[in-house]
Formats: C-alpha cells, structure tokens, sequence
C-alpha cells in the first residue's frame, strides 16, 4: 500500500517536472502563451491513459509553468483548470465510461485512444480565448482565438500526444508499473 502511494507521487512529481521543462523549451521559441500556443507539454495530457498520477502532475506542473512563463493570474487558475478538467475526462474516457451491460466493450478496442487527446483540446479551446480576451485584453474575436488555440491544441495534444501514446503503450507496464 505504501508503495503505491510513493509510486503515485514519484509518478506526478515527474510528469509535473517534465510539463514544466516542455513548457519552457516551447516558451524560449515564443510557443508557449498567447493566440498562437504550440506547447509540448500538451502531449503529456494524454498520459492519464496510462495513470491517474498524471491527473495531479499535470495540474500542478501547468500551475508551476504558467506562473515561471509570466502568465496573470487568472490566466495561471483558468488555464490550469482547464489542464485538470482534460487530465480528469481523459482518465475517465480512458478507465472509467465501461458499459454495465457489457463491461468487455471497450477491450481490445483503439476508440478509448484515439478519444483521449479530445478532452484537452476541448477545455482549453472553451476556456484560454476568453482570458487571452479578458485578461489580457488582446484585439481579435472569440472565434478567431478559438480557432488558433485550437489548432496549437491540436498539434500538441492530438499529434504529439498521439505519437507519444503509441511509443510508450507497448511498454506501460515497465514505465508506469502498472502490475505493481
């Protein structure tokens, strides 16, 4: 029991600590805030496929790199909300939506994979174009900011986060100690 619980801490503390040096990486080329938004980081959303400790590292880790990236703070509540709402829905999608009648639906099924990078995409579309409105008080439509925080989400979530489910799901077991 013990060590689960150091597990799922050890598990948060990196990927936070991973969210963080990405998000700086992307932030040095001019990547990781305003309309046009590609940060790396947003790959890791999709690791509550495989943990529910990403749900904690991820939230905690855009926290750490909103407020190191300069960003207000409103910007750093909402859009670190939005990172957890994605980590939480994901998980979910991932582990939790089993059919009652039927709780093999999902085995064996690439729908659970290919749906994961969606919730990201989503909160963050819903919930950074009003603060980079708001907050920030940027000249251009809701729609407009909608359209190219969604294309940066796309690219990092659904591209990269993809290619990064696919290279770490044949080892899962090993990195995640998922049989622990």
């Amino acid at each position: 029991m013990r060590n689960k619980k150091v597990l799922f801490i050890t598990q948060a503390a990196v990927i936070a600590a991973l969210y963080v040096v990405l998000t700086l990486l992307a932030n040095s080329l001019g990547l990781a805030n305003y309309a046009i938004q590609v940060r790396f980081s947003e790959a890791l959303t999709i690791l509550p496929y495989f943990t529910p400790a990403a749900i904690p590292g991820l939230f905690i880790g855009c926290i750490i790199s909103n407020t190191l990236t300069g960003c207000m703070l409103l910007d750093t509540i909402f859009g670190s909300l939005a990172t957890l709402i994605g980590a939480v829905v994901t998980y979910l999608i991932a582990h939790g939506f089993r059919s009652y009648r039927n709780p093999d639906y999902y085995k064996g099924s690439n729908i659970r994979k290919w749906l994961c990078p969606i919730p990201p995409i989503v909160a963050n579309v819903i919930v950074v174009p009003p603060v980079l409105i708001y907050v920030y008080h940027m000249e251009g439509t809701l729609p407009l900011f909608m359209l190219t925080v969604g294309i940066g989400e796309v690219i990092s979530c659904f591209v990269l986060g993809m290619i990064l489910l696919f290279a770490l799901d044949s080892r899962k077991e090993t990195i995640f100690r998922l049989n622990s």
